[in-house]
Order: C-alpha cells, then sequence, then structure tokens
C-alpha cells in the first residue's frame, strides 16, 4: 500500500513517503511540483507551468516536457502504481495533498490560531503559535527552485515572515519577555533597516528594561537613516512612541492583561476531614520535579470525590497561576474542544490537532486541570496537558489501571467524629450540643459518606422546627440521597448489579465469600470475581480474610431495589439459600468442636481441626442468630433449626 505523503517548501523542496525521503528528480521537475503545492489544492493548467517555469523562453515540445515531469512525479510518489495524489483535471494537474502534510499550511494553521488567541485575550497563546509556526521554516522557500512565479511566492511569503516576526516581538513584549525580545529584532533591524515597526518595538523594549536613553538614541539614529536613504522624517507611529518614551508615559510599563482561566468551583466551607491525604496530595501536585504530576481520586459514589478535588484544587490555586481548568466529564461531550475554547474563539476541527494544541498550549506552563468522573483511560489520555509545569488530578468510580503515570487515592468513609462535624457545621452548632446523642445517631445512620451527610443535614436545617429526635424517626437515609447511588448502580453490569441487589438481602456487617456464593447460587470462583469486580467499583469492601462488607445506606439502598427489581420470591430465595448453608455449616463446626469428629454436612463448610470450628462459631454467631430471625416467617428456610443449633452450642455463653 502507498505510505502518507508529506511535504516541505519553507526552504528546500522535499518529500517524504512515510520516513522515506522521495527523490523529486531535476530541478524543473521540482519546479513543477512547487508549484503545484503553492496552488494549495487548485488546478494548475499546461499554460500556468509553462509560463510559471520557462516564461517567455519556453522551447518547441514544452507540454510533453510538463507531462513527463507529472509522469515521473507520480511514480515517485505511488512507487511505481498510478498514485491518486497527483490528479489530472481538466488541462491541468491538481495535487491533493492533505494539509496536514504540508509544511506552508501548518505555518498558516498556526497563524490563524495565534490571531484567534489575540483575539480572545490569550497573549500567551499567541506567543507559543507564533513562535511554533516560525520553527518551520528551515531557509528560504523553495530553495533551488527558479521562475517568476516562485520569485514572486518567494517575496509574499518573506513579507508573512516577516510580519509574523514582529507579531511574535509584540506578543512577548506583552508578556514581560524584554531581553528575548530585543535579543530577536536587533539582527532583524540589520536585515531591514528601514522597516519601522522592529524599531519601533526595540524602543519600547529598551525602555521598559529601563535603557530610556538608548531608546531614544535609537529613533536619533532612525531619523538620521530615514533622512539620508529616503529623504523623510520616521512615520507617525515611531514619532509617537518617541513622545511617550520622552513624557515617561506611564501606560507603556503596563503590559497588557492575560487572560488566565480560573474554572474551579466553588470550594466547600464546610469541608471537613482528610487533612493529611489533602497535605500529601497538595505536595505531590506541586513538586516542580515531575514531568507531569498526576493525582487519581476514587471511591464510592457520594464519597466525595469531585469535593476533595476542588478543595485540593483550591488549596493550590496559587502555585498554579497560569490558569486552573475543571472538566466534567460525564457531562461534556467533546471536553477537549471545551478546554481550548476557554483561550480561543476557534478550534480546529481535527481531533489530532485539538489534542497537539492543546498540549503546544499548556507545554511549560503553571496549570491545574481537574478531570471529574473519568470513565476510561482513552477519555483521559487525549486530555493530558504538555509537560513541565501542569499537573493534573482526576476522579473517578474505578482506578484507571493503564495510566501508570498517575498516584491514585482511594477516599474511604468519614470517621465518624468528622461526619458529626460535617453534620454540625451544616445543622447548627447549638442544635447538635442541645442533643449530642441524637446528632452522633443521624450522622452514623450515613456511615461516613459526605453525600448522605450533606443530604441527610440539609433536611433537618430545612426543619427548624423538628428536635433531632424527631428527625431520627422521621428520616431513613433510604428513602433520601439516593440518586447517586441509583446511577451508579444502572451503571454497572447486569450481573454485578443483581449480585448487589441479592448480597444486601442478608443482614450483619459482612458476609463471607462461601456465604455469598450461596446466597447467588454460584460456584465460589465466579462469587469472587463478581464481588471483586464491585469492590473495584467500590460498592463493596474487600475484609478480613475472605469476608466483604457493604456500608449500611448501601445495603439499605441495594435491599430495597432488590425487593423492588427481583421481587419478593429471589429475595426469599436468597435468605433460604443462605440459612441452609450456615445450618450445614453450624451443624459441621459443632461436631467438630465438641467431638472432635469430622462432618460433612453437604451444602456447608468443613473444618480441619475443632479449634478452627470454634473460631468459625465465635466469629458467626450474632450473624447466624440474625439470619435466623430474619428468615423465621420464610417457608423451607431452617431458621428455626438454625436457631437451636446456635442456642444449643455449648460456648453459647463464652
Amino acid at each position: 500500500m502507498r505510505g502518507e505523503l508529506r511535504f516541505e517548501v519553507l526552504g528546500p523542496l522535499r518529500a517524504w513517503m512515510d520516513k522515506t525521503e522521495v527523490d523529486l528528480g531535476t530541478p524543473r521537475q521540482r519546479a513543477v511540483l512547487g508549484l503545484l503545492l503553492l496552488r494549495d489544492g487548485a488546478v494548475a493548467t499546461q499554460d500556468d507551468l509553462v509560463a510559471a517555469i520557462w516564461g517567455n523562453a519556453a522551447p518547441p515540445g514544452v507540454s510533453g516536457m510538463v507531462r513527463s515531469y507529472v509522469s515521473r512525479l507520480r511514480r515517485a510518489f505511488g512507487d511505481g502504481r498510478p498514485a491518486t495524489t497527483l490528479k489530472t483535471v481538466g488541462g491541468g494537474y491538481v495535487l491533493s495533498s492533505d494539509p496536514d502534510n504540508l509544511d506552508l499550511a501548518a505555518f498558516q494553521r498556526r497563524i490563524n490560531v495565534a490571531r484567534e488567541a489575540k483575539r480572545s485575550g490569550d497573549i500567551e497563546v499567541q506567543s507559543l503559535e507564533l513562535r511554533t509556526a516560525l520553527s518551520l521554516w528551515q531557509g528560504t522557500p523553495l530553495t533551488g527552485i527558479h521562475g517568476e512565479y516562485v520569485e514572486a511566492e518567494r517575496v509574499r511569503l518573506a513579507q508573512i515572515k516577516l510580519a509574523v516576526t514582529e507579531d511574535l516581538a509584540e506578543a512577548d513584549l506583552k508578556l514581560g519577555k524584554h531581553a528575548e525580545t530585543m535579543a530577536g529584532l536587533m539582527p532583524l533591524i540589520k536585515e531591514h533597516p528601514l522597516r519601522e515597526r522592529p524599531r519601533e518595538l526595540l524602543m519600547l523594549a529598551l525602555y521598559r528594561s529601563g535603557r530610556q536613553a538608548e531608546a531614544l538614541a535609537l529613533y536619533q539614529e532612525s531619523q538620521r537613516l530615514f533622512a539620508e536613504e529616503l529623504g523623510i522624517d520616521p512615520g507617525p507611529e515611531l514619532q509617537r512612541m518617541h513622545q511617550r518614551i520622552l513624557q515617561s508615559d506611564p501606560d507603556l510599563t503596563v503590559s497588557e492583561p492575560v487572560r488566565r482561566p480560573a474554572q474551579l468551583p466553588p470550594g466547600m466551607h464546610t469541608f471537613t476531614g482528610r487533612d493529611r491525604m489533602v497535605h500529601q496530595l497538595a505536595t505531590t501536585l506541586t513538586n516542580t520535579s515531575a514531568t507531569i504530576p498526576i493525582v487519581g481520586l476514587t471511591g464510592l459514589a457520594g464519597v466525595g470525590k469531585t469535593t476533595t478535588a476542588i478543595h485540593i484544587g483550591h488549596k493550590v490555586a496559587g502555585c498554579f497561576p497560569d490558569g486552573q481548568y475543571f472538566v466534567n466529564l460525564q457531562s461534556t461531550d467533546d471536553p477537549l474542544a471545551v478546554l481550548l475554547r476557554s483561550s480561543l474563539a476557534t478550534v480546529p476541527d481535527s481531533r489530532a490537532e485539538r489534542v497537539a494544541l492543546w498540549r503546544s498550549m499548556t507545554t511549560g506552563r503553571r496549570i491545574l486541570l481537574i478531570l471529574d468522573n473519568a470513565t476510561d483511560i482513552e477519555q483521559v489520555y487525549s486530555l493530558l496537558p504538555g509537560s513541565n509545569g501542569p499537573a493534573v488530578v482526576i476522579t473517578s468510580r474505578s482506578r484507571l489501571d493503564g495510566l501508570t503515570c498517575a498516584a491514585w487515592h482511594k477516599l474511604t468513609e468519614l470517621s465518624e467524629e468528622d461526619s458529626l462535624t460535617l453534620f454540625s457545621h451544616i445543622v447548627g452548632e447549638e442544635r447538635t450540643r442541645t442533643e449530642p446523642e441524637e446528632a452522633r445517631l443521624l450522622a452514623r445512620r450515613t456511615a461516613g459518606l459526605p453525600h448522605l451527610i450533606h443530604t441527610v443535614a440539609a433536611r433537618v436545617a430545612a426543619r427548624p422546627e423538628w428536635s433531632l429526635r424527631t428527625a431520627l424517626k422521621r428520616l431513613r437515609t433510604v428513602d433520601i440521597g439516593m440518586e447517586a447511588y441509583e446511577s451508579a448502580l444502572h451503571d454497572l453490569p447486569t450481573k454485578q448489579a443483581r449480585a448487589l441487589r441479592l448480597l444486601a438481602i442478608p443482614v450483619g456487617p459482612d458476609i463471607s465469600l462461601a456465604a455469598a456464593a450461596a446466597a447467588l447460587d454460584l460456584p465460589v470462583d465466579e462469587t469472587e470475581d463478581l464481588l471483586e469486580a464491585l469492590a473495584d467499583s467500590h460498592f463493596v469492601d474487600s475484609g478480613p480474610g475472605d469476608h466483604y462488607r457493604l456500608l449500611t445506606p448501601i445495603r439499605d439502598f441495594a435491599r430495597s431495589r432488590a425487593h423492588a427489581i427481583d421481587g419478593q420470591r429471589a429475595c426469599h430465595e436468597v435468605l433460604t439459600r443462605v440459612v441452609k448453608f450456615y445450618a450445614a455449616t453450624a451443624r459441621n463446626a459443632l461436631q467438630r468442636a465438641t467431638t472432635r469428629e469430622n462432618s460433612t454436612e453437604t451444602g456447608g463448610l468443613t473444618f480441619t481441626s475443632a479449634a478452627a470450628a470454634r473460631t468459625w462459631l465465635l466469629a458467626e454467631r450474632s450473624k447466624l442468630r440474625a439470619t435466623a430471625t430474619q428468615a423465621a416467617n420464610i417457608p423451607d428456610a431452617p431458621a428455626e433449626a438454625l436457631g437451636t443449633l446456635i442456642d444449643g452450642w455449648p460456648g453459647n455463653n463464652a
């Protein structure tokens, strides 16, 4: 297959097929190609090509020579096969090159972006784009190719380059880069001694550098030169600069303001807890030795990932004077365009161009970028800024393992004391001080989930006529503040969502892997895969041994959804299977613990020693009793037998 063609005209005319340079043949054959490239996709007729290359000195049979040059170019581009890049249209030819693969097109595109940046007030982006555009030049355009048309194009492009160089100097002056600007202007004045704008800019650079006398001397030199060479005085702009310097115009020392994005949402004045983590992450983000410090926050919906990211962002904002960006990836169709429009009025259509422009804009700049609600690494990767200055915070329900450059931190629930403090901030310290135990119980119901704390506390704060005792009776966390968990549950794969709902049916703070397998009526390996996937999504926590824990509000919510979605019968069947598992395991444990003989009651665990059996009974006793009580009214669930087994165990009162 034919590879990708790239062309350069801002210097010697060159072409590449992928990474291999193409032999473009004789000077006149190269001239044909140069003319077609300068036409920018427009048709060049035979007469156009002849006039541009030979002028009035065209030899006989010149049309055949042009056809021969075109044919050879096609073979060079197509490796001996007909190439579609160089087409015959009517009586002429057109080169249909991708604009991304021509340095002149890239130069023009950078200039356009710089113009938009200036219009929107982002002088840093303007400076960056102009400097990048000028870096594309490799010397005199189309070196070695002759003809009137090419010579005229060289003059035109040289004028454009000169204007761009002047625009860059002006932008750099606005950014306070006086010394750098002077270094660039001096050779420009030497090359174009009668051009006034470089002299005007150099006078301003000298003045802002505290060299007023040199700035005035430059004007006197310009006045003499123009009089000797042209017989005229300096133009009005140069004269005006001279007068302003003489008068020490205060506006000359004030650079134009640069627009800095400041997109962080307001922080919560009630933010509570996590002091150690906040300090640690702030230190990571402001570590200037890292290429791009990236911090990732994961955790269950409602655990406070976004709030924590914003809190940290405000804490370190002063270290990122070039701007702070915030993008909610869940509610933004094209986050890259949103980021670019923070500084530019228009953005490129091509995604590849947008990524390149974003990296160029942010390289070396002290910016902070918060990407909220990320779902996959591809979504994040294209948004990562350039190196040497930026820092990034990512929030995601699950860790993006492919993003190895990020330091990931899991947010867990707040401690009971921090939960109570946050509750008090919202409800009012006087109310919580009056009923401290009731306040503690209300805070405890939220299991340390900031989203629920805010929701419950806001409900109480909106009812000042309630006592906290009344609030305890009236409010059930399963009924309020659950929209975040409804959405998160909906996003889970079907098997995981069903497993979460059904595992919420049995009472108790946690459940073992074996009991979970019995509840779901699945093999242990498949159950473990489901539980580990739920742990990755932070719906369950891995506990000691092979146990898994659901937070009480999540358990209550998932149980309510099980009754609504799976139905009463499915919920009863879960309890029946769990009770049967516990009953069989309890029989095996009691026999092993009391007689030191193994029992092989089917459907339950077996034990290798009496000590292991007693350990299991002691650890699970309260859970067995609660499960037996829960299943007491379900037909076919041997709840009574399970209760009798526990009550009859000799170590029951131990």
